[in-house]
């Protein structure tokens, strides 16, 4: 029920974000949205896709913190692709990366996976187990990533309240 709670609560405040309705005065048009929510919820409860991967509400606070510091190594990755795009001293040359993803849990792994995609330079490829094959612009660039900033964060991101459900291996 919780998850269920909190997907209708992601839900209305994109649904809000997008649709730019903050005012009540526009009773149809949020009534519609609403119902629009409880709709998909309800599917989503019937369809039984609300688990602890569709609705991680157990990564709380934890999940805002690393957003913030993904959101930093994307600006930084973003100036370092544009230097490099725009210097023809600064190198492209590139290279594919085989990584271990250290993460217990599938749900991890795909974190991961997705970070690594987001920040400019890079993207995952093929994520097979916990290998996860990634194409970098840059030697440079893969070697910072093989460091392991990020998947140790995206470890501790999991192990901070991931609870396998009983019968999940």
């Amino acid at each position: 029920m919780a998850r269920a709670l909190s997907l209708g609560i992601v839900l209305f405040a994109t649904w809000m974000l997008l649709s730019g309705e903050f005012s009540i005065d526009h009773g149809l048009v949020l009534g519609l949205g609403i119902a629009s929510v409880i709709f998909v919820v309800l599917i989503a409860v019937r369809m039984d896709v609300v688990d602890h991967e569709g609705a991680p509400i157990h990564l709380k606070l934890r999940f805002l913190g690393y957003w913030l510091w993904l959101l930093a190594e994307i600006v930084k990755a973003s100036i370092d692709v544009t230097k490099r795009i725009w210097s023809p001293s600064l190198p492209i040359s590139p290279t594919m990366y085989i990584l271990k993803a250290s993460q217990p849990g599938e749900l991890g792994q795909v974190i991961y996976a997705n970070s690594i995609t987001l920040t400019p330079g890079t993207v995952t490829i093929r994520l097979d187990g916990g290998d996860i094959l990634v194409h970098a612009i840059a030697r440079e660039v893969g070697e910072d990533l093989a460091g392991g900033e990020m998947d140790r964060r995206v470890t501790r991101l999991e192990a901070s309240g991931i609870k396998m459900p009983e019968g999940a291996k």
